[in-house]
């Protein structure tokens, strides 16, 4: 009778499948963590631990998940897992950002399509509108955000819209008011017409732009150099609309200047022959090409410096703007563009409006908030500053005042919401002064105590902080936190008294800032003031004084959810463009109302592009949504794809690169399969002391030990594209094609109680443990389901677990060396090996018994091995010396040659391995009898 030897083999045996049907076990799995309420769990699990706190960084509540979303909501779920993992206590609340310009729009477009006006419409009921619309997208984001597998304290998120929030960020405002720092002043800012208000840097985005260009002289009316006489300067602008708030033209002093008289021009024109005319000299062949000059000649040459003193007269002399036009110095004035010459206009630039106040210049009111001239502005009232360039620059030609026009693209700022062209202009804003508390310096100082990840985010933010200008935080619009001041008719300076700020500030706690339009001043102003005397401001608040606002009524909340949360945060995480946002607002509000930044670390991630490098657009199809990954494949694929870049750079993703992510995801799944099949049945009287282990498993061991530190250590560096590689580089290399290979032959057929077998199967234990903790922050859905498959307690999950304590005794630099060199000769036989499969001449590495040649050193490694096993082969013979020059060598591996001779003996039934022992009579080989003997004793 044929003895049956399959059964007496032990095959892996597990329930956790091949196949991981992630769209549908993943919602399975978190409907368990919601029944055994998982985010609290973990949060009790480390009661009294260190903190570890990441503050969240508001997402705008409004629209469904988008891949930078789904990066950045990944990112903050991998820093508070491992975290967790490393002992410490987190709490994760999430937030949404909910007033400001994106919703306030969208209720208008709404309103637009229905032909309403939305001044018409009272601004409580406007405001509720937002509000109810702000609401329905974080519900709808927060089962996005959960989807992805985000631990976090679902139930008690922030808004900026809560009444709390409402109410502690009047009081930061009123920090700044009763400091001194909050002022109003006039100045100019980026303002966008369409929408009528303000904007922020972090509202602005640059797309190319095309726009009129002119060359307009300046007639010398008292020059400061002789050669200057009977002259006139000539700017060049790309902004026509700015000529009537023009006040002054500046020079550079070092720059070259020409005086120069046209002899020959071409037809249309609008040099005249024998003018004279001051450019420099770097920039005349370009100004002979735009002015269509076709011969000239040198008068005079200046320096810039000689300038000094000259005035001239504007363009339109005589026509309303019969001012002095002086000439200054300025160090923005350059030859490498235009003229070198820049008209000056304060109330349309940044530098214009310094180069202004330094020189005593009228900053003049031109142009309102819906970018029309003014009715007092002479000869362009009435016309729009974007829409009328060509116009504009006709009547300066009409005048006598062009010399060129033209047409330039370039970069040019627009709205964020509205995609629309912006302008600088002069408005009466509200001011915080980065001097008069000395804030510039706290937030410098700031960021030098602050950790940035990477480390270029310091320099990038210290140099915005070194150059801005104060922060306008006022914006005229209608959806947001009011600034609750009040300014005196008489003197139009602000009222500063706490008593009114904790009035507005209990009203706010109370209904809301509805409040400040919806109640009668003298709620505010109270007993010691009449508000017949006062002006009750009615701009609301720049958005970003809101998010960076948020550390104040989270983290110093005094509501129990977030008792546990102190300040300043550990870490602030958001994209790169967040150094001139939320870093930078939360920045300034902590350092002007506590001294210091709310955050110890800030860390940064890149923006995400097309699979090509192109930016993702919809008239490209190139975006992918991160929704749809996750219907087709499951959200463990995305946060793979998350860790498998590096994150701190730019990320692509596409088709092409999630099915990478797939395929590193089925390596994982692949080895802890594996390694549950391994451990079917096994108890820990099974467990063997490392010291009793074979070198094999001390080396595995000692594997461990390193990737621990490495994981430890990344968790410190926030690195998770480190983490990533080196884990998943442990299981394909180290384990599946090494380990998992050599042993599988003793998992199958070795005698239950050897010690070769229990070794297998205490460091398989090990394995289990460690692989399911490190790659929970990463799989957080596999890694469940893996951990559960031998874990089945009411509330035993992985995430309430700890990274492993691993024993220091592990480590063995040692052993670690002498298995390179092993290792190194096993690549040369494998490499051997296969070559004789592909030639047919064996069809497994068993039929072959090969004979290696090696140094005596690398033939000392093998000292008290079986290099058969090993090799995975029946035999091995190990020789000093070259190797015959038919051997199979490696370029790579020095001194190694391998002759693949085939095995002698016959091929045991159990094993398969060809041995001399097995006979025709006898199928299987000593090993196997024994193994088989055992098992029947123990049956019997």
């Amino acid at each position: 009778m044929t003895t049956d030897y399959k059964s007496t083999v032990f095959l892996p045996k597990t329930d956790f499948p091949m196949r991981a049907g992630l769209p549908k076990r993943e919602p399975e799995i978190l409907a368990w963590w919601k029944e055994i309420d998982l985010d609290r769990r973990i949060r009790e699990v480390r009661k009294g631990a260190e903190p570890f706190i990441l503050h969240d960084g508001p997402p705008y509540a409004n629209g469904h998940l988008h891949m930078g979303h789904a990066l950045n909501k990944i990112l903050k779920d991998l820093v508070n897992r491992t975290q967790h993992m490393a002992g410490k206590r987190t709490h994760y609340v999430p937030g949404w950002d909910c007033h400001g310009l994106p919703i306030e729009w969208k209720i208008e477009e709404d309103y637009r399509s229905k032909g309403k006006d939305k001044d018409a419409v009272p601004v409580v009921e406007f405001r509720r509108q937002c509000r109810e619309f702000a609401d329905q997208w974080i519900d709808t984001q927060r089962e996005e955000f959960k989807r992805l597998g985000v631990t976090g304290d679902w139930d008690h998120y922030y808004t900026t819209m809560t009444f709390k929030a409402e109410a502690q960020i009047a009081r930061e405002i009123g920090k700044f008011l009763m400091d001194g720092s909050l002022y109003k002043g006039a100045r100019p800012v980026m303002w966008s017409v369409v929408e009528k208000t303000a904007l922020a840097d972090a509202e602005i985005e640059y797309h190319d732009h095309t726009s009129t260009t002119i060359h307009v002289r300046f007639p010398v009316i008292k020059p400061g150099n002789p050669a200057l006489d009977g002259a006139a300067i000539v700017i060049w602008t790309t902004t026509p609309w700015t000529m009537p708030g023009n006040r002054a033209v500046a020079y550079g002093d070092d720059i070259d200047y020409v005086v120069v008289e046209p002899t020959e021009v071409a037809e249309n024109s609008l040099a005249v022959v024998g003018e004279k005319l001051v450019v420099a000299r770097t920039l005349l062949d370009d100004f002979k090409a735009q002015t269509k000059v076709t011969a000239l000649k040198e008068v005079a040459s200046l320096k810039g410096a000689d300038i000094a003193g000259t005035v001239c007269a504007h363009p339109l002399r005589g026509q309303g703007y019969d001012y002095d036009v002086p000439a200054l110095a300025a160090d923005f004035a350059t030859d490498d563009a235009g003229t070198g010459f820049v008209h000056i206009a304060p109330g349309h630039g940044a530098d214009d409006f310094v180069l202004g106040k330094a020189n005593d210049l009228e900053v003049p009111q031109t142009v309102g908030d819906d970018g029309v001239f003014y009715d007092h502005v002479p000869i362009f009232a009435g016309m729009h500053v974007l829409e009328d360039n060509m116009k504009i620059a006709a009547i300066i030609r009409d005048h006598g005042g062009l010399v060129a026009r033209g047409k330039v693209k370039h970069s040019y700022p627009h709205s964020w919401r509205s995609k629309a062209p912006l302008i600088f202009r002069n408005t009466s804003q509200w001011f915080i002064s980065m001097e008069t508390t000395g804030l510039r310096d706290k937030a410098l100082k700031a960021i030098d105590e602050t950790r940035f990840v990477p480390a270029a985010g310091q320099n990038r933010l210290r140099g915005m902080i070194e150059t801005r200008p104060d922060w306008c935080i006022s914006r005229q619009r209608a959806w947001g936190v009011p600034i609750p001041v009040f300014t005196s008719k008489e003197t139009g300076e602000p009222l500063r008294d706490q008593a009114v700020i904790d009035r507005v500030a209990e009203a706010f706690e109370k209904e809301g800032a509805d409040a400040w339009f919806s109640s009668d001043p003298s709620r505010f102003l109270g007993p010691d003031h009449d508000p017949k005397d006062y002006e009750q401001v009615s701009d609301i608040a720049d958005v970003w004084f809101d998010s960076g606002s948020t550390h104040a009524f989270v983290l110093e909340s005094e509501d129990e959810a977030w008792a546990d949360l102190p300040w300043p945060a550990q870490l602030y995480l958001e994209g790169s463009d967040q150094h001139r946002g939320w870093f930078h607002s939360s920045l300034l509000v902590g350092c002007g109302t506590r001294g210091r930044a709310p955050y110890e670390a800030v860390l940064t991630h890149g923006f995400i592009n097309a699979e090509d490098g192109r930016k993702m657009s919809k008239s490209l199809g190139n975006g992918v949504d991160p929704l749809e990954v996750i219907e087709q494949s499951g959200a463990d694929i995305l946060r793979i794809w998350v860790v498998s870049s590096d994150f701190t750079e730019d990320l692509r993703v596409g088709p092409g690169i999630l099915k990478h992510a797939v395929d590193h995801y089925r390596r994982l799944r692949n080895t802890l399969r594996y390694v549950l099949g391994a451990l079917d049945g096994y108890s820990a009287s099974e467990a063997l002391p490392a010291e009793r282990m074979p070198e094999l498993e001390r080396w595995v061991l000692h594997r461990i030990s390193e990737i621990d530190a490495v994981v430890r250590q990344c968790t410190h560096d926030f690195d998770y594209h480190t983490m990533f590689l080196t884990l998943h580089q442990f299981c394909a290399s180290d384990l599946s094609a090494f380990y998992f290979d050599i042993r599988k032959d003793s998992l199958y057929c070795d005698a239950p109680q050897s010690d070769r077998r229990r070794a297998v199967r205490t460091v398989m234990n090990t394995l289990f443990e460690c692989l399911t903790t490190w790659l929970a922050p990463i799989c957080c859905f596999t890694a469940e389901e893996a951990w559960r498959a031998r874990n089945t307690g009411e509330f035993d999950s992985v995430h309430l677990q700890a990274y492993p304590t691993i024993p220091a005794e592990w480590c063995d630099e040692a052993l670690a060396e002498k298995w390179a060199k092993i290792r190194a000769v096993r690549r040369v036989v494998t490499g051997a090996l296969e070559l004789e499969r592909a030639e047919k001449r064996i069809g497994s590495s068993l039929q072959a018994a090969p004979t290696v040649y090696m140094s005596a050193a690398e033939k000392a490694a093998f000292e008290g091995l079986d290099a058969a096993e090993i090799f995975i082969t029946s035999g091995a013979t190990l020789s000093e010396g070259t190797g015959p020059d038919a051997a199979y060598r490696l370029s790579d591996v020095a001194g190694v040659a391998c002759d693949p001779t085939p095995a002698a003996g016959d091929k045991c039934e159990r094993c398969w391995r060809v041995l001399p022992e097995v006979a025709v009579g006898d199928p299987i080989c000593d090993r196997c009898e024994d193994a088989v003997s055992g098992l029947v004793d123990a049956a019997e």
